[in-house]
C-alpha cells in the first residue's frame, strides 16, 4: 500500500500528507515511536485536511476530497493523454490500473482503529466535515463541486477498474491539472522561468449581458467556433473607443467556450520576451488557447512590438494549431506613427521601410472588429437595459436624463459610464 510503490502518478505538489498518512497506515501498530508521537502525527494530519477544507472549499469526506485532489491535479502521460479525449490504448493502462488499485486501497482504509489505537477520537471529523460552500481561495465553487463530486463517486466504485474509469471520464470532461479546472491564466517569471499561473476569480460576463454591438460579437463568435471546431481561424484586433466592451468580450468568450476546452492567458506587453516559452509549454497540450493582450499599443521607442510579430508570423516554427493571439486597443494601428516618419522625403526608402514596418504588425490579425462609441439613441439603449437587469424601476425619460448629465461629467457616450451610472443608482 505504499506510496513509493506508485509508477505513473508521483511527485504530487501536496504528496507530503500523503506520505505521512500512508505512514501511520503501516506503523500505527509499532511500539516505536511512542503513542504520544504519532498521535501528534495525525493530529497534524487532521490540521492539515482541516486547512486544505478552508483553503479548497471542500466537504464531505476530507481524506476522499484530498485523494481526489491529487489525482485530478496529477499531469503525467496518461492523464494528459486523456484530457479532453478520453480512452488512450497502450501499455501505459496497465500501469495506471497499478496505481489506481494503490489509490484504491488508500479509498478504502478503515481509519476506527487506528484512531482508537491513538486515542484520537475526533478524526471522525474530517471523515464528514461540513463546509460553509462559499467559495474558496484557490477553487471557485464549480470547481470544488466537481471535485467533491468526483471524489463521492469514487467511493461508489467498487474495483479499481471502475475507479479507473471514473478518473478517465473526468478527464475527458474536464482536464487535468491547472489547465483542465481553470479558465484563465496569467504568466509569473521566475528564476527557473516563466510560470502560467491560474486567474482565480474571472468575471463571469457573458456576451448576452453585453448590450449592443451584435455585429461585433457575432464576428468574434464565428471566429472562436472555428477556432474550438478545429477549424482555419484568425489572429484578432478589437480596437476602438474606450469603454465600448472590448475586453469584457474576450472575458464572455473565456466564460462561454471553457467547457469545449477553450483557455485564456493574459500577457503584458512587458512579458512578450517570454511568449516563445508560453508558446512552448501549451502547444502539445489537447487545449485551445487564446493567448490575450489587453490594451496593446507602442510609442515609437518601444521595440517589444518586434517579439510579438515574430510569434504571430515570421519566425521559422510555425505557430502551434491550438494557439491564436487576440488583443484590444484603442489603436487601429498598434505602434505609433508620427508624420517624421513620412516628412524626410530626403530618404524616401527609409521612411518607407519605417512605416511599413510599424503597419506590418497590426496586419498580421486576421480579423479586425471595430467598437465606436454609442451614439445618443444606443446609449439610451444601453442604460435602459441595465436598469432593467438590475430591477431599477425608474420611468424611461427620468432614467435618460439622469443618464445623460451623468455621462457628460464621467467621460462620455460609452457602455462603460452607462453601466457606472447604474452602479451610481444601485449604490444610492
Amino acid at each position: 500500500m505504499k506510496e513509493k510503490t506508485l509508477i505513473i502518478y508521483q511527485n504530487f505538489e501536496d504528496g507530503a500528507l500523503l506520505k505521512d498518512m500512508v505512514w501511520l497506515m503501516e506503523h500505527y501498530r509499532d511500539e516505536e515511536p511512542c503513542r504520544e508521537e504519532k498521535a501528534a502525527v495525525l493530529y497534524s494530519c487532521m490540521h492539515r485536511l482541516l486547512e486544505m477544507a478552508g483553503r479548497y472549499g471542500f466537504y464531505g469526506n476530507l481524506w476522499h476530497c484530498y485523494l481526489a485532489h491529487l489525482l485530478v491535479n496529477n499531469e503525467n502521460s496518461y492523464s494528459r493523454a486523456c484530457e479532453m479525449r478520453g480512452h488512450v490504448e497502450g501499455s501505459v493502462n496497465r500501469a495506471v490500473l497499478h496505481d489506481i488499485a494503490v489509490f484504491k486501497a488508500f479509498y478504502d482504509y478503515d481509519f476506527s482503529d487506528l484512531a482508537e489505537q491513538l486515542c484520537v477520537g475526533d478524526f471522525d471529523l474530517v471523515l464528514d466535515y461540513e463546509g460553509n460552500r462559499q467559495e474558496s481561495a484557490v477553487y471557485n465553487t464549480r470547481i470544488k463541486d466537481r471535485i467533491c463530486a468526483l471524489a463521492e463517486k469514487f467511493s461508489k466504485d467498487r474495483t479499481p477498474e471502475e475507479m479507473k474509469e471514473t478518473l478517465t471520464a473526468f478527464y475527458r470532461e474536464y482536464g487535468v491539472g491547472k489547465f483542465g479546472l481553470h479558465k484563465a491564466f496569467r504568466l509569473a517569471p521566475g528564476p527557473e522561468g516563466v510560470r502560467i499561473e491560474p486567474i482565480l476569480n474571472i468575471a463571469h460576463v457573458k456576451l448576452s449581458d453585453l448590450i449592443g454591438y451584435e455585429i461585433q460579437k457575432q464576428k468574434l463568435v464565428e471566429n472562436t467556433e472555428a477556432f474550438v471546431s478545429g477549424k482555419r481561424a484568425n489572429n484578432c484586433l478589437l480596437f476602438g473607443d474606450a469603454g465600448t466592451g472590448k475586453s469584457s468580450c474576450i472575458k464572455a468568450i473565456a466564460n462561454e467556450y471553457y467547457d469545449r476546452g477553450l483557455r485564456v492567458i493574459e500577457v503584458y506587453k512587458h512579458q512578450f520576451q517570454y511568449l516563445n516559452d508560453v508558446v512552448a509549454q501549451i502547444k502539445n497540450r489537447n487545449y485551445k488557447f487564446i493567448i490575450y493582450m489587453d490594451d496593446l499599443s507602442f510609442e515609437e521607442f518601444e521595440v517589444e512590438y518586434k517579439y510579438l510579430k515574430a510569434v504571430i508570423e515570421g519566425g521559422l516554427e510555425r505557430r502551434p494549431g491550438n494557439v491564436l493571439i487576440y488583443a484590444t486597443s484603442n489603436r487601429r494601428h498598434l505602434v505609433r506613427e508620427s508624420f517624421r516618419d513620412k516628412e524626410e522625403r530626403d530618404e524616401e526608402l527609409h521612411t518607407r521601410d519605417t512605416v511599413q514596418e510599424k503597419l506590418s504588425l497590426s496586419s498580421r490579425f486576421g480579423v479586425t472588429i471595430y467598437f465606436g462609441s454609442p451614439d445618443k439613441r444606443q446609449f439610451n439603449e444601453i442604460v435602459e437595459g441595465l436598469a432593467r437587469r438590475s430591477g431599477l424601476d425608474i420611468p424611461a425619460e427620468e432614467l435618460f436624463l439622469q443618464a445623460n448629465q451623468w455621462e457628460l461629467s464621467h467621460g462620455g457616450l460609452s457602455g462603460r459610464t452607462a453601466q457606472q451610472f447604474i452602479d451610481f443608482l444601485l449604490g444610492r
